[in-house]
């Protein structure tokens, strides 16, 4: 028994090391001085919205995104065969605006079962260069939203990644889960971009270049994959150099988050497929990060309740939780979640577990649909 018991001390001792030092590569981000926006003239954009069943949200934000202080966008919204009355809203609007265009996408044209069929036939309507991508139910943080998103485009920008909030619901453990997982999805995109390491994007506040989108042929390489019109894009095409964050404030997008835990797990379930088709080095460096924090909350249980009062395993987690902390609240204070990092230990344990159950989910079955 003493052997196995050092065996699982130095186990212990190495996932936690390993978790340490993902905290540590984050934390250039997290405490970073906050970065001055680009003052340059924004180029001309083309903001695509698609959209299925989607008619309620159309009517409120369309007016929102229309009322950007952007100097020369378009719209172009997606109507990708949805039975409700998406459609007529978005004609309603494009009778009123002139730089709104439809790209209607109807049943019978749906052949490749997607919705990154219906983005490609919006994207290859867009009549400007730099492209901003949005999600039906996402409302701007205020109207410098598609500026500021947009000054980030630049000769070596191609790419620029932004963020994308949910609303906040009063006594909701369900709401905070939510938002947690989000900002902590955030935490680790923006901080391997920042280290100049890319590898996703979310597609409710997104931009990148057609010609990047040409040269890279869109989503053919996953095409059959039912998500990923964002992360997966993202991962293909974001380089060391070619990749901005924008985080302020006023550039975010707000959407409203599910109310049942069924809808939301359905979500997660289909963005989650997407990651075994990231590159190798990021396949590894996530799924070795999950790992050290399923693992190193494993240890810690079973040395909560066998030995709590062994030292090194004191000074871990101790040392663990300090330098999580540190990432976790700047983060939040960043992305304005400061409600959240109070109840940090808690919500991160509840997610490393929901996101195995998922994991083991999917294993069993695939989601086929992407609404």
């Amino acid at each position: 028994m003493p052997e196995l018991y050092q065996l699982l001390l130095y186990g212990f001792a190495i996932v936690a090391l390993i978790n340490i030092a993902y905290y540590l590569y984050f934390l250039p981000f997290c405490l970073s001085a906050k970065a001055k926006q680009p003052q340059s003239q924004p180029p001309p954009v083309t903001l695509v919205v698609c959209a299925k069943n989607e008619a309620d949200n159309l009517r409120k934000h369309i007016p929102l995104w229309m009322a950007q202080d952007h100097p020369s966008f378009e719209l172009i919204l997606i109507n990708d065969g949805s039975w409700d009355e998406t459609l007529d809203v978005m004609e309603e609007f494009a009778a009123r605006y002139p730089t709104i265009q439809i790209t209607d996408v109807a049943p019978n044209e749906k052949f490749w079962g997607s919705k990154k069929y219906a983005l490609t036939l919006g994207i290859k309507r867009a009549r400007n260069e730099h492209l901003v991508f949005t999600d039906a139910d996402c409302r701007p943080a205020s109207q410098e939203w598609l500026r500021l998103i947009a000054q980030n485009f630049n000769q070596m920008h191609d790419i620029v990644l932004g963020y994308g909030a949910y609303e906040k619901v009063k006594n909701s453990f369900l709401n905070k889960i939510i938002r947690f997982e989000t900002v902590f999805t955030a935490l680790q995109y923006f901080s391997y971009a920042t280290n100049k390491n890319p590898y996703m994007g979310t597609g409710r506040n997104l931009a990148y270049t057609a010609g990047l989108f040409y040269e890279k042929k869109g989503y053919v390489e996953h095409m059959q994959v039912r998500s990923g019109d964002d992360d997966l894009f993202v991962n293909a095409a974001a380089t060391r150099s070619n990749t901005a964050i924008c985080i302020a404030p006023e550039a975010f997008t707000i959407s409203g988050p599910k109310r049942k835990f069924k809808a939301w797990y359905r979500q997660k379930r289909r963005h989650i497929t997407t990651a075994d088709r990231y590159k190798k080095r990021h396949q590894f460096a996530l799924g070795l990060f999950y790992m050290s924090q399923f693992l190193f909350l494993l240890f810690s249980l079973f040395f909560l309740i066998y030995h709590p009062s062994a030292h090194i395993f004191i000074i871990l987690v101790a040392v663990r939780y300090l330098v999580a902390a540190l990432a976790f609240v700047g983060v939040s204070i960043k992305l304005e979640e400061k409600d959240l990092y109070p109840f940090f230990p808690l919500l991160e344990a509840c997610l490393v577990c929901f996101q195995l159950f998922i994991f083991i989910h999917n294993l069993i079955s695939k989601p086929k649909r992407w609404k």
